[in-house]
């Protein structure tokens, strides 16, 4: 008999497939706000139009634009965007960008509501031992135009990088989530081939360790199987074509069903417990983990789920093939780096790249028991 809970989050609104601008502008008005402070990609900010094209569709509603949050959301940069919107008076951050400005204007929400204005006072408001602070609830919330396809813009979690020991910190609170999300596939024909492909991995990443989780249930499953079959098809056909807008929406709703078990409380494995390490201390791009440990946790795993490995296989369209064969030979057609050395992460690190995963909130919950460090490094030793 299955046992469990499903506890719907604060997300108000997706809207797909119309163009940013308008849908941003629908959004205030919708929301009744009146200020809105950007959160957005230096990148898109200099070197394409499209930040200028929302700004002169909000006219006056904008009240000011942050646009230098770095990879893995550092501590500092989540203080001045802080600092930027608190002086600005803002009632609505609004992210156009990718996953590390998302979680920065998650946190920049939950330092505004509780008086955080230096790096230190992160401390107060960070998870410790799987278990979040009482803290104020963000009264000025967020709206997100994601423009890579990692998900994060469907979680309450932020992570938050301490530069002073390369550990990413996780920030969570049910109201940390943004109140709407548009999924615009124009506006992310920007990004980056690598960094689009290598987050729609994550994505994978998000599906397949939610159907091989022991803690799983019909409703995520739904959710996880069809998000994994939308986002193998569709993610080849963005590297075909990149001009091509429907095989990008498909590979958008496919992340957004990705991030529904996550949501409904089943927690990911091995791979997204090493990939914190690496993305932290090793300044690996989130996709990056993925593509590197997903097979290499399948195969350790095999063990002990091939019937939910089985379901994998078959959304992936290659039923009664191993698992971790399918997603590595998919990984690699995709002309993303398949092994640790790809990223300069050599067997000399693996020690401590254990330790750390051992203290990350999903390494424990992995499929097939981890006991300690020395079974991490027996997946750290395959995904060499």
């Amino acid at each position: 008999m299955h046992q469990g809970r499903v506890v719907y989050g604060a997300i108000e609104e997706v809207v797909f497939g119309h163009p940013a601008a308008g849908a941003i502008v629908a959004q205030m008005d919708r929301l009744g706000t009146h200020r809105a402070f950007l959160m957005v990609s230096g990148t898109l900010n200099r070197q394409t139009d499209e930040i200028t094209r929302i700004r002169e569709a909000l006219g006056e509603r904008c009240v000011g634009v942050f646009d230098a949050m770095p990879a893995h959301t550092p501590r500092e940069a989540v203080i001045a965007a802080t600092n930027a919107a608190r002086e600005a008076g803002t009632d609505l951050i609004v992210t156009i960008g990718g996953g590390s400005i998302t979680d920065g204007a998650k946190a920049v929400q939950l330092c505004l509501a509780n008086g955080v204005d230096d790096v230190g006072g992160i401390d107060r408001i960070r998870v410790r031992n799987g278990v979040a602070p009482e803290m104020t609830a963000p009264s000025v919330r967020q709206i997100s135009v994601p423009t890579t396809i990692a998900g994060g813009e469907f979680s309450a979690i932020a992570g938050v990088t301490d530069r002073s020991t390369h550990v990413k910190q996780m920030l969570r609170h049910p109201l940390a989530v943004p109140r709407a999300t548009i999924l615009d596939p124009a506006i992310t024909v920007h990004t980056p081939e690598w960094l689009f492909l290598s987050t729609g991995i994550r994505a994978v990443d998000h599906c397949v360790e939610a159907i091989c989780s022991r803690e799983t249930h019909p409703y995520a499953d739904a959710q996880s199987v069809k998000g994994l079959a939308m986002l193998t098809d569709a993610l080849p056909r963005v590297k075909a074509n990149l001009a091509d807008l429907d095989a990008r929406m498909d590979a958008q709703i496919g992340t957004w069903l990705s991030m529904g078990a996550l949501s409904a409380g089943v927690p990911m494995g091995a791979s997204h417990g090493i990939g914190y390490v690496l993305g932290a201390a090793f300044d690996v791009p989130h996709g990056y983990t993925s593509c590197i440990m997903l097979p290499a946790v399948m195969r350790w795993n095999a063990r002990d789920n091939a019937d939910r490995q089985a379901i994998v296989a078959a959304a992936m369209g290659y039923p009664g093939r191993d698992a971790g064969d399918v997603l590595d030979a998919f990984i690699g057609a995709l002309g993303m780096p398949r092994r640790l050395s790809d990223v300069r992460v050599s067997p000399d690190h693996f020690d401590a790249i254990a330790e750390q995963a051992m203290r990350t909130p999903w390494v424990p919950r992995n499929p097939r028991r981890i006991d300690g460090p020395a079974e991490l490094r027996e997946i750290l030793l395959l995904a060499a």
